[in-house]
């Protein structure tokens, strides 16, 4: 195992780092992670975060949550820094519980640079996606929230909302939308749907401006050439892409490489994916525009031992403390103008 953890980061290391200790001025990185259960230790009204109280099935306090916030901000801090030493302009993230626990993420060392977007969803756990931005980077103009509709009815498996935000980066006008779909514990059709509304969004942004880039991330709960993705218009090469729809470069990842963000019935999966739109695209008259991407891997993000030897480090396994970070990997996307 240990061999073979080994190959899996020098592989991708040689495959998306082509151009590491290249400091140059005009790259920049966005980013996203799921990052895991982020929850306090204090009780949501009207959401269901027992399991992560004091007492509750995983026994979740202060010193517990000081810790996930620590290492949470260990990786924050390095994500993209040997490439781009100002870091991502933007981070994507999942199952945060609320506004509180980015105040506190916020405030340990090395992350003074941030600023968020979180609105509250309907999510019965209580998890929602946020955006960390830095206001130097990334100027935010807009955002909102726009809430999923079931699936026939499904309100069991019902997603997180679409988190949107517009502004600009580099001086050009970039929009991202942040998912999180439901897991495999609903059926394809399901997350089919979740793809069929951000078509539906990224179709009416395209609509307004033509000339907007737009990215899309999230953990979909889906590989790169699943259904849900051809929904929405992801396309394995960049030169396949066509008006209004997305650039997938992890199908690649995954599908050619072997390399994926989380291990989900013990092989390798890439849920976590970020989508450019053909105007993020290498094109004449696209300034800015995709480099190079990413999935970011250091051996501390890995288990070093036990039956789960190799895979991401998460907080619990089982009911059983690991002090980890999260069971997904981040990953980034470089944009150079």
């Amino acid at each position: 195992m240990k061999k073979s953890v080994l190959l899996f980061l020098f592989i991708a290391t040689i495959s998306f780092q082509t151009r590491a200790q290249r400091f140059e001025r005009d790259l920049y990185s966005v980013a996203f992670y799921n990052v895991e259960n982020l929850f306090d230790t204090i009780h949501d009204v009207n959401k269901d975060d027992a399991e992560f109280l004091p007492g509750g099935r995983y026994d979740w306090g202060t010193r517990k949550y000081t810790s996930k916030l620590k290492r949470l901000a260990q990786v924050f801090t390095e994500l993209s820094r040997t490439e781009v030493p100002e870091g991502p302009a933007f981070i994507g993230l999942a199952e945060v519980e609320n506004s509180r626990v980015l105040d506190d993420l916020l405030k340990q060392p090395g992350m003074e640079q941030y600023r968020y977007i979180q609105y509250e969803g309907p999510d019965k756990r209580g998890i929602d996606c946020a955006l960390l931005y830095d206001p130097s980077q990334y100027e935010v103009t807009a955002s909102k929230l726009v809430l999923s509709e079931p699936f026939e009815g499904d309100t069991t498996h019902l997603t997180r909302g679409f988190l949107i935000v517009d502004g600009k980066l580099a001086n050009e006008r970039l929009c991202v939308i942040v998912n999180h779909w439901p897991s495999r514990g609903a059926e394809s059709p399901v997350r089919v749907h979740a793809a069929r509304q951000v078509r539906a969004l990224t179709d009416s942004l395209h609509r307004e401006d033509k000339r907007m880039k737009i990215v899309v991330m999230g953990d979909l709960n889906d590989d790169p050439m699943d259904e849900s993705l051809a929904v929405l218009g992801g396309k394995k090469h960049a030169k396949e892409v066509k008006k209004r729809e997305f650039f997938n470069p992890w199908w690649a990842a995954l599908e050619d490489l072997g390399v994926g963000t989380l291990v989900y019935r013990g092989k390798w999966n890439l849920f976590d994916q970020i989508l450019l739109n053909k105007n993020l695209l290498k094109n004449k008259n696209n300034r800015l525009r995709f480099d190079h991407h990413e999935i970011f891997m250091r051996e501390y993000l890995f288990q070093q031992d036990g039956q789960y030897k190799g895979t991401p480090l998460r907080t619990h396994g089982g009911q059983n403390w690991l002090d980890g970070y999260s069971d997904h990997l981040p990953t980034i996307i470089y944009l150079r103008k």
